[in-house]
């Protein structure tokens, strides 16, 4: 077998090569690329990722693991062995299901979508973006037809991101969600809300930044693995557990923004500088799933970063750092604030409770966009409707309602239901880390993430893709993923700023 296995490794690490130099230029692209190089970006990504599949659905890598199979079979289901041929089993057979030239042209089209996606938010213009929508639409579409699926063309791009997850499982979950979190919310509505105003002060932008940054060292975010930079929407990218970048966007005149994001790509990196070093250049290298990998985003975002205990150790340092804003704001008006509920605009800045009426919208309005029910030209308008049906608030242009989400540029559709279950597993694995750690809270309200983040070392990152997000989430915290554990912890937080809560 070490032969066998020996060769299979080297050629899963080029094609991990081939992805890897690939993320870096669409990490350039998104940071540091000048406008004059979309086109010769769009043909290189293109290049690189033709390549990649050409050699990963190649032949010779499904003999070699149609030769493992029956090797590994009497191994540990967790030794790297079997994950590795079976994760990469399951990921051969469904490459060799879509031809390389429309994964060549996807990868062409969505680097260029990007690009005008940009400059259709920058001039809040949908129309200049439209073009691209229709054509990533329809190759998505062509790609899901490739994969196949038995119940609904939308499971074949949901798995893509949350493997073994089912459109009529997630439409389950939401309208579960939706009939409990509706009354919270109307409830929050009849409340007198929290003052915010002074998060609209004028913050320094580089102190702001290196607020944050210090924040995110204390949390364990290793900088001789990584770096943060800017872009124009929040993301974290990988190209080896060694170097796993963020980035963030800052507003000087709103200091939830750059902070709170800064948290939340910390809470994806720290996921992937955890990964086990062995699963290295192969497919195991990565999260379980987007939704396993949102659930360290928003614990690290939410559930530590704007709770009171870690206030009660870092408002006095932010203090320090905007004594002209903050010296007049008390720790229980700051932490309110940062809590504020309130119908919003943006899905990036919307607070804990409404957060999930967003991924709601979205996941309609793709479903609708795959079956053809809904004319791209159309989106704008279906949008806002649906925003002041859901949400009570009407964007007042496209940069602020249909173009403010990156993903369908890049092609990631079938990507947003993973935010929501994202949170309602970060609340999951953070009450069962209460369990295991007793004192966690006052860990926390002390500066101290260590063992926070040994847990999730231990029970989610060192893994990779090793298992499934539902056996992960089994092993990890003894059920099956549930919505109870975060519609409690809404409960108690925010029953102490706005009473009790239905």
């Amino acid at each position: 077998m070490n032969e066998t296995l020996e060769r299979l490794k080297e050629k899963l690490a080029l094609i991990s090569d081939l992805k890897n130099a690939a993320a870096v230029l669409s990490w350039d692209q998104e940071t540091y690329m000048p406008p004059k190089g979309a086109q010769a970006r769009a043909r290189q990504l293109a290049t690189l990722s033709k390549l990649a599949h050409e050699f990963f659905t190649s032949d010779e890598i499904g003999e070699l693991l149609d030769r493992l199979e029956p090797q590994v079979c009497d191994l540990p289901y967790d030794s790297f062995e079997a994950s590795l041929v079976r994760v990469t089993k399951r990921d051969y057979e469904k490459a060799r299901k879509v031809p390389t030239e429309l994964v060549e042209e996807l990868a062409r089209a969505t680097s260029l979508g990007t690009e005008a996606w940009k400059q259709a938010r920058a001039e809040s213009k949908f129309s200049l973006f439209q073009p691209h929508l229709e054509k990533i639409l329809d190759l998505t579409i062509q790609k899901a037809e490739a994969l196949g699926y038995e119940d609904h063309i939308y499971d074949a791009l949901l798995d893509l991101f949350e493997p073994e997850m089912r459109t009529a499982h997630v439409k389950r979950i939401l309208d579960d969600l939706r009939g409990k979190l509706v009354p919270i919310v109307q409830t929050i509505r009849e409340a007198p809300p929290p003052d915010d105003s002074f998060l609209k002060r004028e913050f320094d932008e580089g102190k702001q930044w290196d607020f944050g940054l210090r924040v995110i060292k204390d949390f364990g975010y290793d900088f001789e693995a990584g770096r943060q930079d800017r872009s124009a929407h929040p993301f974290t990218t990988s190209f080896s557990v060694h170097d796993v970048r963020i980035t963030t966007r800052i507003q000087r005149d709103y200091l939830p923004t750059g902070l709170f994001g800064t948290l939340h790509e910390c809470g994806h990196a720290l996921y992937d500088q955890g990964i086990d070093p062995q699963l290295e250049r192969t497919p195991l290298a990565s999260g379980a799933s987007l939704g396993v990998h949102e659930s360290q985003s928003r614990l690290w975002e939410n559930l530590v970063g704007r709770s009171c205990p870690f206030w009660e150790h870092y408002y006095p340092r932010l203090q320090e750092t905007f004594p002209a804003q903050l010296r007049d704001v008390d720790l229980e008006r700051f932490y309110r604030a940062v809590n504020k509920v309130e119908p919003s605009l943006i899905r990036v800045e919307a607070d804990e409770v409404t957060y999930n009426l967003h991924i709601m919208l979205r996941f309609e309005l793709e479903l609708q966009l795959v079956e053809r029910k809904l004319p791209v030209g159309d989106l704008p308008e279906v949008w806002n409707a649906k925003m002041k049906e859901y949400l009570g608030v009407e964007p007042p242009n496209d940069a602020l309602g249909v173009l403010q989400d990156i993903h369908w540029s890049g092609g990631a559709i079938g990507y947003f239901t993973t935010y929501t279950l994202g949170n309602l597993l970060s609340a999951q694995l953070f009450a069962s880390a209460r369990r295991d750690i007793p004192n966690v809270i006052e860990q926390i309200r002390s500066g101290r993430f260590q063992e926070l983040l040994e847990w999730m070392r231990e029970k989610i990152h060192r893994h990779g893709r090793k298992f499934t997000p539902m056996e992960l989430i089994q092993r990890a915290t003894g059920r099956e993923l549930e919505a109870e554990s975060y519609l409690e912890y809404i409960r108690e937080k925010y029953s102490e700023i706005y009473g009790d809560l239905p």
